[in-house]
């Protein structure tokens, strides 16, 4: 069985010199200590995922992930729990014979079968199975039936799951913007969903040359998940840090100070690229004073030196 969720997750003011001049606030919503083994957006995610594939009887779940994938191992884990069997199509043939590096030995010690796929493949597969009928199938073929999960584990069920996340912050209004890291939207659809009126969800992309992809991403998942768009988001694409994975000396500077100060460690990929932006926002003046920034804190920093860069969402 999965252990609890710890819920709601904490909330963490941080104040510095340089958001007090701009008369803005800034607080952590800490999910990345939600649970120790489904951190953060997994566990906001892949929850309905897993009531779902229960109530409907699978014994199996199969998904998408890179390398490094924290989906993945949180995919593993979880279904393992839960005494479901798992399969993980992972991009990059060429992985196949090398020595697993961290995340993929935990993901394949929670019993998750890895099958590598060669980049087209993945690209292909990953991205037509929701929409193509004919490449669900052949997966259901080839796997036997399995509740089957895209990369990142960002499809409707998923946004619904990310849109509590509001509801544990007291008193949201106009002067609010909650605001979250955009690998495949899921959680910044959830967000935006639950948000009382007047309040604001902001999301910054890390990827790079995701703009208008990006976008219709969340919107498609709006109209599936609630039937309609909301307009009550944006996407930030200025600060992915030249791409997915990467993670440049003026980031990684960034988050030693940010960690030095706040005592917060940071996940590099994805959230210290996120409070990179709004400080950088804030220094352009992008949010008036009175700004209440609720940056939510999606996933944990990597656990072992190894850790790649430029290998691909781990979203």
């Amino acid at each position: 069985m999965l252990e609890p969720a710890l819920l709601p997750t904490p909330l963490l003011d941080c104040t510095d010199e340089v958001l007090a001049r701009a008369g803005v606030e800034l607080r952590l919503k800490r999910d990345d200590l939600l649970h120790p083994t489904v951190p953060g957006n997994k566990w906001r995610k892949l929850g309905p995922n897993l009531a779902a594939a229960l109530e409907q009887g699978h014994t199996r779940l199969l998904t998408f992930g890179g390398a490094y994938s924290t989906h993945l191992r949180a995919v593993a884990v979880a279904a393992g729990a839960l005494g479901l069997e798992s399969v993980g199509l992972v991009r990059g043939e060429e992985l196949a014979g090398r020595p697993r590096n961290w995340s993929l030995r935990a993901a394949e010690a929670a019993g998750m079968e890895l099958v590598f796929l060669s980049r087209s493949a993945y690209r292909e597969t990953a991205a037509r199975c929701a929409a193509d009928a004919a490449v669900a199938a052949e997966l259901q073929r080839r796997w036997g039936p399995c509740l089957v999960l895209p990369e990142g584990g960002s499809n409707a069920l998923a946004a619904i799951g990310a849109a509590a996340i509001p509801g544990e912050l007291p008193d949201l209004g106009e002067r609010d913007v909650v605001c979250c890291p955009v690998g495949t939207g899921g959680t910044l659809a959830g967000v935006a969903a639950g948000l009382p009126p007047g309040a604001r969800a902001l999301g910054v992309a890390v990827l790079r040359g995701g703009e208008g992809y990006l976008e219709g991403e969340v919107a498609g998942l709006h109209r599936a998940a609630y039937g309609r768009e909301f307009g009550n988001w944006r996407i930030d694409h200025g600060h992915h840090g030249g791409g997915y994975g990467r993670v440049p000396a003026e980031l990684a500077a960034f988050a030693e100070r940010f960690e030095r100060r706040h005592g917060v460690a940071l996940e590099r990929r994805y959230v210290a690229k996120l409070l990179a932006g709004l400080y950088a926002g804030v220094q352009a003046g992008a949010f008036p004073a009175g700004t209440r920034l609720t940056a939510v804190v999606t996933g944990l920093p990597d656990p072992d030196p190894d850790r790649g860069q430029g290998l691909g969402p781990a979203a």
